[in-house]
């Protein structure tokens, strides 16, 4: 049945009777002519609340408006609220500010507007229950009015942790309220009336967290909220939802799509405060979490660079899986030796700093080489330069390959020297056949070969000529057809007797 005009008119004068009381005290204090310019533009605020309180109720709470027009309900519970909303955010400003200023004679009077407000926001609820009834109001999706007192002696302040936020409201009072406690408190604050330019500040301009209103043209909040968390450069940005009401389970919508936190209004200012801190706070640590991670990651790659600087990949990769005894027995394989010939003597005339320059140069482009070739770099003794095609991994041509750098580093040895007076000189020896590799030492790793194979290039460099490389009778074998050699006929070998050796020469145009 629908309500009668006296059900009507007493629900209408209830409901006047608190916001009588904020319009009146708020024109009490306005009356007080040493008020500052801040107090007094807040105040008219509040009043102009109440006023349109008032319009509201004789708009919606009409008899002939009810009897002949449907009444979108979400729309009754957005226009009654949103006043009551602004009275309060502004009154929470004027008490903390009234408290900063140490004008505590208009604390009571403020404090009496608030609990009006307050009053007013269980009435709505209480009076407009019974005209849900068939015939009366349409069901609406009104929630007891969820309002946060001020604490008994004035505001608790929490202290401001500086940071960049974003207030995305359609609303203007709601936007300037949000902006004002935010920047009291130390906050950096921008603002936008809509969901589109709200989403082109967060890809823009750098936020750490960001405050949606639900209602909002275009994009609402909950829309805004998606795309953000969709978004693998803006998901991580903190989203607090401040809206008046609930409508169709929002709340939880909006947790499940990752906001951090909801707040109704009105809201309290020292709880708002404190939801932004703990998501600040929470933001910064995780942060931090990750910066941890990257720096782990960052100190693990460095780790395995240095680890690589000193053992070849394979080698590496088996040790860090825990291998064990990291020893391999390879059939074939070609070891190099060089060594730098009247490296001592030159020496002798370069301070040290220059003596380490010239050595790091010629191993740095020796190194270069071997990479280039495929060839493991075994170690540095001294002046002399060691290393082994075909180890780790066996390879086909390993003896070619370790003619092909032999070649290559005289070459760059000759362009080395003409920085050198005298001039450096390279003496190469070349062997090929079975070795044994492994990894030795617990502190400090060392790959390294050991057999007859080894011995026998050391003897070949150590028994060579400057600027030629000496090799085996295998290594010429393997080579056969392919590659030019000078014979050098049998000669003595301290530890192997007579051997049959060559000077390798260069590769042939015309292989046979």
């Amino acid at each position: 049945m629908q309500p009668s005009p006296l059900d009507l008119s007493k629900v209408r004068h209830d409901l006047r009777g608190p916001i009588n009381h904020i319009v009146g005290y708020a024109e009490i204090l306005l009356e007080d002519d040493t008020l500052p310019r801040e107090f007094v533009a807040d105040l008219e605020r509040i009043r102009g609340g109440g006023r349109q309180l008032i319009e509201l109720i004789s708009h919606y709470l009409d008899e002939y408006r009810l009897q002949n027009e449907s009444l979108d309900v979400a729309r009754l519970q957005h226009d009654l609220r949103t006043p009551v909303n602004h009275i309060l955010g502004h009154g929470e400003l004027l008490e903390e500010l009234a408290i900063e200023q140490k004008i505590e004679r208009i604390l009571p009077d403020l404090r009496r507007i608030h609990e009006a407000a307050r009053t007013w926001l269980g009435l709505m609820e209480e009076l407009l229950l019974p005209l849900r009834a068939p015939g009366g109001l349409p069901e609406p999706v009104l929630r007891p009015a969820i309002s946060f007192l001020t604490p008994p002696g004035g505001p608790v302040l929490v202290a401001p942790r500086g940071g960049r936020l974003l207030v995305a409201d359609d609303d203007t009072s709601n936007r300037d309220i949000l902006t004002r406690c935010l920047s009291r408190s130390g906050y950096s604050v921008t603002v936008v009336s809509n969901g589109l330019d709200a989403l082109q500040s967060l890809r823009t301009l750098e936020f750490d967290l960001a405050l949606l209103d639900i209602l909002m043209p275009g994009l609402d909040g909950y829309q805004v909220l998606l795309r953000l968390k969709g978004d693998a450069a803006l998901c991580d940005i903190p989203v607090i939802i401040v809206s008046g009401f609930d409508l169709g389970g929002g709340i939880a919508r909006c947790i499940e799509a990752g906001a951090d936190d909801y707040l109704t209004k009105p809201f309290n200012p020292t709880l708002l405060r404190a939801r932004i801190a703990a998501c600040l706070e929470k933001k910064r640590l995780l942060d931090q979490e990750r910066a941890l991670a990257l720096q782990v990651q960052e100190e693990r790659a460095r780790s395995e660079r240095l680890l690589l600087n000193i053992l070849p990949g394979p080698i590496a990769e088996r040790l860090k899986q825990g291998g064990g005894t990291l020893v391999d027995s390879l059939g074939e394989a070609t070891v190099l030796f060089a060594d730098l010939v009247g490296f001592t003597e030159l020496a002798a005339t370069l301070t040290a700093s220059e003596t380490v320059q010239l050595l790091d140069d010629v191993f740095t482009q020796f190194d270069r080489l071997g990479e280039r070739h495929g060839i493991e770099k075994i170690k540095t003794i001294g002046d002399a330069w060691m290393a082994a095609s075909g180890v780790p991994q066996p390879r086909a041509d390993h003896v070619e390959a370790a003619a092909d750098l032999a070649m290559d580093m005289l070459a760059a040895i000759q362009v080395l020297a003409q920085r050198t007076h005298p001039p450096l000189q390279l003496r190469i020896g070349l062997h090929t056949g079975p070795v044994v590799a492994g990894v030795i030492g617990r502190n400090r790793f060392s790959y390294d070969l050991w057999g007859d194979t080894v011995n026998t290039a050391s003897r070949m460099e150590s028994h060579g000529i400057p600027g030629r490389i000496h090799v085996t009778g295998a290594v010429e074998e393997r080579l056969r057809g392919r590659y030019s050699f000078e014979p050098r006929g049998p000669m003595p070998i301290k530890g192997l007797g007579m051997l049959h050796t060559q000077f390798l020469t260069g590769r042939l145009a015309n292989p046979g």
